[in-house]
This record gives C-alpha cells, sequence and structure tokens, in this order.
C-alpha cells in the first residue's frame, strides 16, 4: 500500500497544474512531533511505501528526521520534488537517512516548455542538474511527467530522456482536474487522445529498460490485458483502496485529486480512519455507476474516481473519458 504525505504547501514554484495549489506555507502544518507521530500510525496501518510531497517536501526543515523515522519502522521513503532544490550534500543526507527513490518532476524536453509549465525560468535546468546529483550521489531517482494536450506527443521523447540520464523510472500522470488545475481543464486529454496514449506507453514499455507507469489513467490494466502486455501492476486505480493522502494540516483524502475531507488525524487516529471510514468502504465496494459498473475489467481499472467526481459529483460514477465505457454505452442504447 502507498501513502502521500503533503509535508508542507510551502514551494519555489508556482506550477500551473498544482492540484494543492502550493505557495506559500499553510497555517498549523503538522509539527515535528506530530508528523512522527503520524508515521507510525502510517507504519501500523500496513502502508509500505511513503511518499514525502509537498509543496515541496525538501522546503521542510525537519525532512531528514522524518524520512529516517519512517525508514526505522520498515516503510520505503520516496519522494515528489521539482528537484530544483537538490545539493550534493542534501542527497546524501537524504540517502544515509534512508530515502529510496526521487521522483523528480520533469514535463518536456524544451526547457522552455517546462519553465513556462512550471511557472520558473530556470526550472528545467535546475531540475535536470538534481538528476546529475541524484546520479552521482548512488540516490536513485525517477522522472514524473504531468500529460497534457500540449506536451503528449513527447512522452517517448521524455522516456528516452530519462533512460539516458540513468532514471530507474518514468511515471507519466494525466491531469485531472482540481487545485489551480481546474484553470485549465481544456488542456486534458479527451478520450482518443487517452486511449492512444495509453497504447503508445505500453509499446514502448517493451522497447526500453526502465518501468513506465501510467498514473491516473487506470485503463492502462485494461490496454495491457488487451495487448496481452505483463505488469507488475494488479490494479489501476487506488483510491481508498491501497492508497490515500494526507494534507500539511492532517487532513486526509482518498487520493490526491478527489478532493473529498475523511477526517484529520488531529482528531481521528488514522489507522482508525483508513480502516472504518465510509469513503473508503464505497471506494473498497467496487459498486460503481454506469459503464464502469458493467465493464468487464472493473476489478483491476475501477476508473479514475477523482475524475469521475469533478465532472459528475459521483465518485462512484463511470469514468468520463474511457473510450471503451463510451462503446459499452452506445452499443446498449443500439439495444434498446
Amino acid at each position: 500500500m502507498i501513502i502521500s504525505w503533503n509535508t508542507t504547501n510551502e514551494c519555489n514554484l508556482r506550477c500551473r497544474h498544482c492540484y494543492r495549489d502550493a505557495r506559500d506555507r499553510a497555517q498549523e502544518e503538522l509539527t515535528t512531533a506530530e508528523g512522527l507521530a503520524l508515521i507510525a500510525e502510517i507504519a501500523r496501518a500496513g502502508f509500505k511505501i511513503m511518499i514525502f510531497s509537498g509543496g515541496e517536501p525538501l522546503l521542510r526543515p525537519d525532512i531528514l528526521a522524518l524520512v529516517e523515522h519512517a525508514a526505522k519502522l520498515g516503510l520505503k521513503p520516496v519522494f515528489g520534488t521539482n528537484g530544483t532544490l537538490l545539493t550534493k550534500e542534501l542527497a546524501g543526507r537524504l540517502k544515509e537517512a534512508g530515502a529510496r527513490m526521487m521522483g523528480i518532476s520533469l514535463d518536456s524536453v524544451d526547457p522552455r516548455r517546462h519553465d513556462d509549465w512550471r511557472g520558473s525560468p530556470g526550472a528545467w535546468r535546475a531540475a535536470v542538474e538534481g538528476m546529475r546529483i541524484c546520479r552521482e550521489a548512488g540516490l536513485p531517482f525517477q522522472i514524473n511527467t504531468t500529460v497534457v494536450d500540449w506536451n503528449f506527443q513527447e512522452v517517448e521523447a521524455l522516456t528516452d530522456f530519462a533512460v539516458e540520464q540513468g532514471a530507474a523510472a518514468h511515471h507519466i500522470f494525466f491531469l485531472v482536474p482540481t487545485g489551480r488545475a481546474v484553470n485549465i481543464e481544456e488542456e486534458s486529454l479527451r478520450a482518443e487522445q487517452y486511449e492512444n496514449l495509453l497504447r503508445r506507453i505500453l509499446q514502448k514499455q517493451q522497447q526500453v529498460p526502465i518501468e513506465l507507469k501510467p498514473t491516473c489513467a487506470p485503463q492502462f490494466m485494461r490496454i495491457a490485458r488487451q495487448l496481452g502486455v505483463k505488469t507488475r501492476f494488479s490494479r489501476g486505480c487506488l483510491a481508498g483502496v491501497a492508497y490515500c493522502i494526507i494534507d500539511p494540516r492532517g487532513n486526509v483524502q482518498p487520493c490526491a485529486y478527489l478532493n473529498i475531507p475523511l477526517g484529520n488525524v488531529r482528531e481521528i487516529s488514522f489507522c482508525e480512519l483508513w480502516r472504518d471510514n465510509p469513503v473508503l468502504k464505497r471506494l473498497r465496494s467496487g459498486a460503481y455507476r454506469g459503464a464502469c459498473g458493467s465493464c468487464e475489467y472493473r476489478k483491476i481499472c475501477g476508473g479514475c474516481r477523482a475524475r469521475a467526481y469533478f465532472y459528475s459529483g459521483d465518485f462512484m460514477a463511470e469514468e468520463p473519458w474511457c473510450s471503451y465505457g463510451r462503446s459499452q454505452n452506445e452499443g446498449r442504447k443500439a439495444k434498446e
């Protein structure tokens, strides 16, 4: 199981798509003591991978202590970072503390396009420098790309760049409109682009030695099955099933893009919340509506619950940009 903690809302970049609308440090962010206690609860709840994210997690002064605590409790500490603040000294200390993987964001092979998307001149150069620092420190890293209509043709080139840089993986995040991304909803991929890119990613996986992973695009499980491509993953959408996220103040929600508050760890223990919350129980039921409810791939896909919620207000509704679901609906209407 995987959990992500937005350790701070503070960030040195102004990314156009930020789901947390990160900028300044939020009032009443979890203290070091509260963070250490939370990490212990996360370990007790059975989670295995602990993602430290933000905002920019490297801006949190106690980040090394938090990582070390997670590692000592048997969690696998990994990062979601823009990579621009990495230094040789910091990379060495992160590795010593127990960090296992740095996920560094890179959204284009063109520095100008990346910098515009990330709202900061020089962000591309600094991120690539961060990769070099990780590589030389022996700290594994992967490249994370958020894909929209202007860069979806670049994905294979970014994968090749990841291989050249020595990355362990390339994870491709499909935009879900939340946070600042609601202002650029029109840039998100539609059904045909969505399906096309997933097939391209799975085909590219057969050509490169690193892991490629579509995220917030659970239909990749169905397409992998259809193409006969083997994958180590067993399910597409993990929201509330094997994944959740905690914001800087301790509020829990099923995933980064499904903005439904479940409770606060200052008021209820995380273990109890994860076990008993009714929203999580509904997500785990698999009782989806519409095309997702009747789809033969529903158990391995699950549809994007966050995308369903954004477009319909119902987190159990059908995935709106699934071409397979759309074809099911058309076939059903033709029989009526």
